[in-house]
């Protein structure tokens, strides 16, 4: 009977755009006083899962609720819930002498708060060679007005256009696929808060031809133009998990 759920779940999921690779993203709340404990319990856990598909991870500094974001390598739908993949799963927990209701229980002892959304975006490889080496993260996170989610992808992909032109980092964009209400997801890649802060430094010239050139009415128009198409936005700033 499981079987035949998930083939049904599975025959409504569209196949992912081409070139694409499907994410698990998870917010996670502790519960007061539970983060460093919970924080420790994640990094307990994480042999229990196959070395490819453990978590990229940072922790809030400022902005919305969440206290961790988790980005899990997935690949498709299909793959992700294939026999094969299920059993090396499981075999890991077992490896780990560990037992999947035991964490499953830890866990939900030390949330308050946490939501799931499937995304995809660009290769994995692309998404480790991000994350590597980067010390400071800005997470932007869009809920589109109706009607309005195509041309909100296409918004920040010409943002990505405009920090190219400047010499910026270029965000990592995901998109919605199954799960919470989001959209969008922006996660944009720094050194420290110091190279995030850097772009106070640009001359408005150079931010008015950037912006032009990656078609917007100018850079003054970037943000009125973004908030015209979304229903909801949320900014966090971030730190790599120690």
């Amino acid at each position: 009977m499981q079987a035949l759920v998930l083939t049904l779940v599975l025959a409504f999921v569209a196949p992912l755009a081409e070139g694409a690779y499907l994410y698990r993203v998870m917010m996670v709340r502790a519960a007061p006083g539970e983060l460093a404990q919970l924080i420790d319990l994640f990094k307990e856990t994480m042999p229990a899962l196959p070395a490819d598909e453990r978590p990229f991870w940072m922790r809030h500094s400022q902005g919305d609720q969440w206290d961790l974001l988790l980005v899990y390598p997935v690949e498709s739908f299909t793959n992700f819930y294939s026999a094969e993949r299920v059993a090396r799963r499981a075999k890991a927990v077992e490896d780990a002498g560990m037992s999947q209701d035991d964490i499953d229980r830890r866990f939900h002892a030390l949330f308050a708060w946490h939501e799931d959304i499937f995304v995809e975006g660009p290769p994995l490889s692309a998404v480790k060679q991000a994350f590597d080496g980067a010390g400071f993260f800005h997470v932007e996170i869009f809920r589109a007005l109706p009607g309005k989610q195509k041309e909100l992808l296409r918004e920040r992909e010409m943002e990505n256009m405009y920090l190219e032109k400047l010499g910026r980092p270029q965000n990592l964009t995901l998109l919605h696929r199954e799960g919470a209400a989001w959209d969008v997801f922006s996660i944009g890649f720094y050194r420290d808060l110091k190279h995030y802060a850097e772009s106070a430094d640009l001359s408005a010239e150079d931010q008015e031809v950037a912006a032009k050139a990656a078609g917007f009415e100018g850079a003054d128009r970037i943000g009125t133009y973004l908030r015209s198409l979304m229903a909801e936005h949320h900014d966090t700033l971030a730190v790599p998990v120690k």
